[in-house]
């Protein structure tokens, strides 16, 4: 039985209700509402006469009624002892002013307090404790009242006439179990209704409690979304910077080897020189406006409002998107091209996926393979020329896929060795697309790259 009951008044929830703002100013406005009914509902039975057999003082049940409804102004204060109290406060004054006690006014009076007591307790545990005990305490007063008390007196005065009755049970039994029933139906009810606002609440707090970490999720999925958008841009400023300033400092080497003797060649290495560092002021341009534009919200409103008028970042200008794709790729190894070093590039495409399908978001990743990749050739290899292979195709699954491979026969340069971001990068775009890498010495000597990323046309245009 205790089980069911910690079942039925949810004893082993440790959740505690939280009491709402101005909720004493609230009971206290109730309260005196309540006194106020009780008071206008007594006089308006003392003038039809029906109290006229209430011995008690006038003042007496003023303090009757007044007891009862103070009980309201702590409901929610102290649940359990309001309950406590409006149980006793029934006994006592339905035992010495009954006419007083069972007024309409009175009977809401109880039955808010034990919903009180039963929508409020604090420790549910204790609750079981004091529902029993409320029990306990009406039934044996029902048995005493009816069975010592003028109870019984007062049925048998209102039965005088007993051949009116034509029902299956005698009068005084069917009377017994219509009290009975009343009173189940009324604490029982209060009780109901108690633990239904109780349980309400604890699925409007869990709800609560639901969709702030769902907004805290999210919130999180957004931070690990712009700190994933700034390691790409990260990676791509480490990139633009290592194979520009790499081509930079080769084609300076050269013009300053051939410039007595060759003027011609020496000017068109400055030329790459020039071209590479606009290059690079652009790529890094890009790069920049869009990290800054990924700190403003998404409206254009405020991107408008917060960016200098003429702002191309602002505005959406391509020019300042750094959109390179696989056809880039072989004017991104010419301008390795010099005098002791070379480039090739060929491209293999598959049956039905010509470079053009490859989508603009896998184009770029393997443009900054390839840009990693052959700066490295230039920083950390003794090679003299290099090799890079585009292909598409489909894997066995069907799935199409774009390949690039960075191949060279050299030997590590000494002193040169890297921070290894720039293999870190070029794994962690990998990673990002789904793909698979091979970077790494090659058996015959040498170094190669290869990086595959599958795509699916449609989809990933879209994300672009």
């Amino acid at each position: 039985m205790w089980a069911r009951l910690n079942r039925l008044f949810d004893a082993e929830d440790a959740w505690t209700r939280p009491l709402p703002e101005n909720y004493l100013r609230a009971d206290a406005v109730l309260a005196l509402a309540m006194f106020a009914c009780s008071a206008v509902g007594l006089e308006i039975l003392r003038s039809m006469g029906v109290l006229g057999g209430e011995s008690a003082p006038l003042w007496a049940q003023y303090a009757a009624m007044a007891s009862a409804a103070a009980l309201l102004a702590i409901r929610r204060r102290l649940p359990l002892l309001t309950g406590l109290g409006a149980t006793a406060h029934l006994l006592i004054i339905g035992s010495v002013m009954p006419l007083v006690m069972g007024q309409v006014s009175q009977q809401v009076l109880y039955f808010i307090a034990v919903y009180s007591a039963v929508a409020w307790a604090r420790d549910r545990r204790a609750l079981v404790g004091v529902a029993v005990g409320i029990t306990a305490a009406l039934v044996v007063w029902m048995i005493w009242y009816l069975a010592l008390g003028s109870g019984m007196q007062q049925i048998l005065d209102s039965l005088d006439d007993t051949d009116r009755s034509s029902g299956l049970v005698p009068p005084v039994p069917a009377y017994l179990v219509y009290t009975a029933l009343i009173n189940i139906v009324y604490f029982g009810g209060s009780a109901a209704l108690g633990i239904a606002s109780w349980r309400g609440a604890r699925r409007r707090h869990s709800l609560a409690e639901q969709a702030e970490t769902i907004e805290n999720q999210a919130e999180a999925l957004r931070d690990r979304a712009v700190v994933e958008e700034r390691l790409r841009i990260a990676r791509d400023l480490h990139d633009v910077i290592a194979h520009h300033v790499a081509a930079i400092g080769v084609q300076a080497g050269a013009a300053r080897r051939v410039m007595g003797h060759d003027p011609d060649a020496a000017a068109g290495a400055l030329r790459t020189v020039e071209e590479s560092s606009r290059s690079a002021v652009g790529e890094m341009r890009a790069l920049l406006g869009a990290l800054r534009s990924a700190d403003r919200l998404p409206a254009s409103a405020s991107a408008d409002a917060t960016a200098p008028a003429g702002d191309p970042a602002s505005t959406g200008d391509p020019s300042r998107s750094a959109g390179h794709g696989v056809t880039d790729i072989q004017r991104l190894a010419a301008s390795h091209d010099s005098a002791d070093f070379s480039t090739s590039v060929s491209v293999v495409t598959g049956t039905g996926h010509p470079l053009e399908e490859v989508p603009p978001i896998v184009g770029l990743s393997l443009y900054r393979t390839a840009q990693e990749a052959l700066a490295n050739v230039r920083r950390h290899s003794t090679a003299d020329r290099a090799g890079v292979v585009l292909r598409t195709g489909e894997n066995p699954g069907g799935n199409p896929y774009a390949e690039v491979e960075i191949t060279d026969a050299g030997r590590p340069r000494a002193g040169t060795s890297g921070s290894g971001l720039g293999l870190l990068g070029m794994r962690e775009r990998v990673r990002s697309h789904g793909g698979e890498c091979e970077i790494g010495p090659r058996v015959t000597g040498g170094y190669r790259v290869r990086v595959r990323l599958p795509y699916r046309p449609d989809v990933d245009a879209d994300r672009e």
